[in-house]
């Protein structure tokens, strides 16, 4: 199997241990404590479940400056964003050298982590607008990843964590949740050699499903990994379940038996493009994807990102070497009518654009909400009636 970024064993920051997981529990009601954002806690987790290997908590600014500007932190390692744990004060815990930093997104605010603090720096509006352009290649406060990330704060708390749970994303979504180490053992006990991910925040439609059988076809893939967002999400997006229910669906009837697994990590969307499409590689190089699928607008939001710079970043400015994952590069996908089937756009040059079943998401949103099926040259039957019933509901 594909090994790890930066070892040669997943090292989750997840306290797995019984006895010293009922340990730090206690210890940590009686710590200064502090409520961390939502963005820290997404952070948290993926820590947690092995994803940002080796990574072993939250950075100082100098990796994170070293990570927005160049993907390499001080020690010369490799990381394509900062992971910071920013507050608007540090004065709840004071001088602490160790504190537990609370879960924002589960009622009561229940201990998320506990941390050994190295340094409480203040970031720089000058740096944080380094990062926030670097990062997200704007600083426009309409983004909503440079909103998020900007209205955390700007006192940074940095140290090695030890991970109590995985937030609401095990309880909410038992079936999906899966953390880098669950994912890899699956893929062993399947027997998968070459296995390709997929990365979703939205129902999959026939292109997308095409899409996968493409990837799987082409690189010779034994395995595919669907690999849905199941955070925090942009105003309108379909939620979790939902997605779930469609995505497994189209999964049961159009993917054959032991090809396919359906999965969930828990992560707040960046809308990052480039950045987060290499974030995306770095963490199913981690869980054990041998390839990677980045299509047109990969992460996007906006016109913000040309369609295909989430491809090209791979080359231009992720170090050689960084990482073993290869990236399968896909065109958007959709319906022939001239061949009947569906095809990568760049692959059919004698195309117009009306010789594609082509729908905005407006448009299908538009026929879901009145209860009509789009046709079946986008969307199948049975991923329309998850989705139908789910808009008659709002």
């Amino acid at each position: 199997m594909i090994k790890p970024i930066g070892s040669d064993e997943l090292q989750p920051r997840f306290i797995y241990d019984d006895a010293e997981h009922d340990k730090l529990s206690k210890e940590a009601e009686g710590l200064p404590s502090v409520v961390i954002s939502s963005q820290a806690a997404g952070n948290a987790v993926m820590m947690g479940g092995g994803y940002f290997n080796p990574l072993k908590g939250f950075m100082n600014v100098a990796d994170a400056m070293g990570a927005a500007e160049k993907m390499t932190l001080t020690d010369g390692s490799f990381f394509p964003v900062p992971v910071m744990c920013l507050l608007e004060s540090a004065d709840a815990i004071a001088d602490a050298k160790r504190i537990a930093l609370r879960d924002p997104n589960v009622d009561g605010n229940p201990v998320l982590a506990i941390m050994d603090v190295e340094a409480i720096e203040q970031v720089s509006d000058a740096q944080m607008k380094t990062m926030t352009d670097k990062v997200y290649r704007t600083d426009d406060s309409e983004h909503p990843g440079v909103a998020a990330f900007n209205s955390q704060g700007q006192t940074a708390v940095s140290g090695p964590i030890q991970v109590l749970n995985f937030s609401y994303f095990q309880t909410e979504f038992p079936d999906t949740f899966r953390t880098a180490v669950e994912i890899r053992n699956e893929i062993a006990e399947r027997g998968w050699k070459k296995i390709v991910a997929f990365q979703t925040r939205n129902p999959m439609h026939l292109a997308h499903e095409e899409l996968c059988h493409m990837a799987m076809e082409r690189l010779g893939c034994d395995g595919l990994v669907i690999h849905m967002l199941l955070g925090k999400l942009k105003p309108g997006d379909i939620p979790a379940p939902v997605r779930d229910a469609a995505i497994r669906k189209m999964v049961e009837v159009y993917f054959p038996p032991n090809s396919a697994m359906v999965t969930g990590y828990g992560f707040d969307m960046l809308y990052a493009g480039p950045r987060e499409a290499v974030l995306h590689a770095y963490f199913r190089q981690n869980m054990g994807a041998t390839h990677f699928i980045i299509g047109r607008d990969h992460a996007g939001v906006g016109d913000y990102y040309g369609a295909f710079d989430a491809q090209t970043i791979f080359e231009d400015e992720v170090p050689a070497g960084a990482m073993d994952i290869e990236i399968f590069k896909a065109d958007h996908t959709a319906w022939s009518k001239k061949l009947n089937k569906v095809v990568m756009m760049c692959e059919a040059p004698d195309h117009e654009k009306d010789d594609f079943v082509l729908l905005s998401g407006t448009k299908v949103r538009e026929m879901l909400g009145n209860g009509e099926a789009p046709p079946k040259e986008f969307s199948r039957p049975e991923v329309a009636k998850i989705l139908i019933d789910y808009y008659q509901t709002l």
